[in-house]
């Protein structure tokens, strides 16, 4: 089977080390608002309203196939306002934010699809991939695979406390929605699998079938207690955190009760989730719950703030409770968010435009240098939606005094975080999440039964981890919300174990050899049994196959252990904000930047970057484009 092509091939990133895992706002904050803003974002930008694991993106050079750009390459020299390195959703947020306020912004993607970990990529029949740029010169029957795993909710709703919804609101482009409400479910209580619609009449169902006598009296119990927390919380949108002493207008005035309310139960709220301090007894209801918070933030719920938790008990008891699903798939949120660039004077977007040096003058970044030597100025600012690793490459060496110190404690070696890492026992990086197994179907539409669900979710068992290797697995088959994701007769299939991949079985190995082959042929069966509990002849009506290992993310985005981003739990603290870089006029945005992995995150990083360069008065016109009231 062919390798997924789902990841760009880019330089890997290292960890940070424990002591930046906090939010870096000394160079942006006065000091009396740092440590209380920095708990408020942490907290804002932790709730679950969509979930999506790898989404941050990346910077990369094209694979084998080169595409035109979305807009013409700069001359010799050039100058705009803002550069973005990298077309990744963190990226694209930024600048489409800029944008809208006035600002002549370029957006520099080498690869040649936009959207980075969450570009949707083409395949033929043949299993070959295809340009979008091609492809709408030259239309053939193609697979529309998504390159990251994800669940999407929170984005249809006008009135969304999604910070990616927000963004969309504020560049006033976004996709179409599709909702469904249909979840499919394989576990050890039922392994032969049980689909009902989401909301709370149809999870008071699961209980009274698989949960114990005291389910619903646990549940009840924890919901009384939960259900206030979220009152402030879900009422703040968190594209109104900034920064400096300004959040206290975007914020603090703009939505004083529910700020208010937040403040007085801040106690509460920031603190890590307890199952047990919470009396939640039954089994089953502590292993569900576990699963839910694993499915949503790759944590289980003991990793997770109660405010998280919280915000997921709220959103049980939401009525015509839905998830989303965008037309066109992922790479629909892509170009919107390209849309909200381009479709502003002496904007561009610009793919297979790999940047090779971010140039330091007199202290400051002042633009970036091209592949072949052209240079890109940037009047004031240059932010970089690649990896911090890469981010730091781009700067050579004695550019920048305090950035080289600062290189050298943030790239610092990781102490192993799971039992079958490796790494020094005394190293100070950030950890970060296991890996991915990846199998990517093009099937034939006569093998699916009339009543599949878009999304099944299988448990192997509650007698090991939730997060242990091989134990949950995902499948998705977005080509029944969607059609146009397939050729006509065909579905697209994506099933995938979600960050519980060990890299330690897989590094040293030859990709070409055999050894790897049937490695990867065996570690694949996990994803082939649970499409096979709904489609038993899968194998033999799959037209295209890919498989991908965390060989395949290291060699396609080069990423350390072949992992989608750091691991951090509720008690870990968190990672820097965009102002991480001693390098005046440098911001930083995307996975290994607060608030961290998945698409709301990565967009609200953009976010945060954006905002650090734009006036308050201008941060406050952007919010007035929400749809949700001042309270």
């Amino acid at each position: 089977a062919r390798e997924s092509c789902c990841e760009w091939c880019w330089a890997k990133p290292r960890a940070l080390p424990s002591h930046t895992q906090t939010v870096r706002t000394d160079r942006i904050m006065s000091p009396p608002w740092q440590d209380h803003v920095a708990a408020l974002a942490a907290l804002l930008f932790s709730l679950p309203s969509a979930a999506g694991f790898g989404l941050a993106p990346a910077h990369a050079p094209p694979l084998r196939l080169r595409a035109p750009a979305v807009r013409a390459c700069a001359p010799a020299s050039e100058e705009v306002d803002v550069v973005v390195v990298g077309a990744g959703l963190g990226g694209l947020s930024c600048a489409g934010l800029l944008a809208s306020q006035g600002l002549k912004v370029a957006v520099l993607e080498s690869h040649y699809e936009i959207g980075g970990c969450a570009h949707e990529f083409n395949v033929n029949m043949d299993g070959k991939p295809v340009p979008s740029e091609l492809l709408a010169k030259k239309p053939q029957p193609v697979f529309k695979f998504e390159a990251g795993p994800s669940l999407y909710s929170g984005l249809s709703a006008d009135a969304s406390p999604n910070p990616l919804k927000h963004i969309f609101q504020m560049v006033g482009e976004e996709p179409e929605w599709i909702n469904y409400d249909t979840w499919g479910a394989h576990l050890p209580e039922v392994p032969e699998g049980y689909e009902l619609s989401i909301g709370a009449e149809n999870f008071m169902e699961i209980l009274r079938r698989y949960g114990g006598p005291t389910a619903r009296e646990d549940w009840d119990r924890l919901a009384e207690q939960l259900m206030p927390l979220t009152k402030g919380v879900t009422a703040l949108p968190s594209t109104a955190v900034r920064g400096d002493a300004g959040v206290l207008l975007t914020l603090g005035a703009r939505y004083p009760r529910a700020f208010l309310d937040v403040i007085l139960n801040a106690q509460k709220i920031t603190a890590p989730f307890d199952l047990e301090a919470y009396g939640v007894r039954d089994p089953f209801l502590k292993n569900y719950l576990d699963l839910i918070a694993f499915l949503l933030q790759g944590l289980p719920s003991n990793g997770t703030l109660t405010a998280v938790m919280a915000f997921m008990v709220d959103e049980f008891y939401k009525p015509d409770a839905v998830m989303d699903f965008p037309k066109g798939g992922s790479g629909a949120m892509a170009a919107a968010l390209a849309r909200g660039v381009t479709k502003h004077a002496g904007c561009s977007v610009r793919t297979s435009t790999p940047v090779e040096e971010v140039v330091v003058e007199e202290g400051r970044a002042a633009g970036v240098r091209l592949k072949g030597g052209r240079l890109l100025r940037a009047k004031r600012a240059v932010v970089s939606n690649a990896d911090l690793h890469n981010t730091f490459r781009m700067v050579p060496e004695g550019a920048h005094a305090g950035f080289d110190e600062e290189r050298d404690a943030l790239l610092a070696p990781a102490a192993p975080v799971y039992s079958d890492d490796d790494g020094p026992a005394d190293g100070e990086g950030l950890p970060l999440c296991k890996s991915f197994m990846h199998l990517h179907l093009g099937v034939r539409a006569d093998a699916m039964p009339p009543d599949l669900p878009p999304q099944w979710t299988v448990v192997n068992s509650w007698d090991v981890p939730i997060d242990a290797p091989g134990n949950v697995i995902v499948v998705s088959v977005p080509s029944i919300l969607d059609p146009s994701l397939a050729p006509e007769g065909h579905h697209v299939l994506h099933a995938y174990v979600p960050a519980t991949e060990p890299y330690s079985e897989w590094e040293g190995l030859n990709r070409n050899s055999a050894e790897y082959r049937a490695k990867k042929a065996e570690a694949a069966e996990v994803l082939w049994r649970a499409v096979e509990r709904q489609i038993p002849d899968v194998r033999e009506r799959a037209t295209v196959t890919m498989v991908g290992t965390p060989l395949t993310h290291e060699r396609f985005l080069r990423r350390d252990a072949g992992t989608y981003g750091p691991f951090l739990r509720a008690t870990d603290g968190q990672l820097p904000g965009p102002k991480l870089s001693a390098c005046d006029g440098l911001l930083c945005c995307g996975d290994s930047t607060f608030p961290g992995i998945g698409m709301p995150a990565v967009a609200a990083s953009g976010m945060l970057a954006a905002h650090s360069i734009l006036s308050v008065r201008q941060h406050l016109q952007n919010l007035d484009k929400l749809k949700l009231p001042p309270k």
